[in-house]
């Protein structure tokens, strides 16, 4: 398994925290979530619409900017993917 550095914990509670929040999903929905499980074209609550509501609230949640040019369909993809992005942002 990988060492994560530290704070990514607290970025993957975050990320967690935002999708719950912001798509109005269960806690324990959210809380299954791992770093496999599909997001993006996976998940109905989370359109092309939802989308810029989740990365605002990241960006607000972990001081962070998002640029527009960050954003693609890869990011989206996984829950691993959309932590390990976020992650990059805010433990640098």
């Amino acid at each position: 398994m990988q060492v994560q550095p530290e704070g990514f914990h607290e970025v993957e509670e975050t990320v967690r925290g935002v999708l719950r929040d912001v798509l109005g999903i269960s806690a324990e929905r959210a809380a299954a979530f791992d770093e496999a499980t599909p997001l993006f074209g996976a998940l109905p609550e989370l359109d092309s619409m939802a989308v810029a509501g989740v990365l605002t609230e990241i960006e607000d949640r972990l001081g962070i900017i998002i640029e527009d040019d960050e954003v693609d369909g890869d990011m989206l993809e996984t829950f691993g993917a959309l932590v390990r992005f976020a992650a990059a942002k805010a433990l640098t």
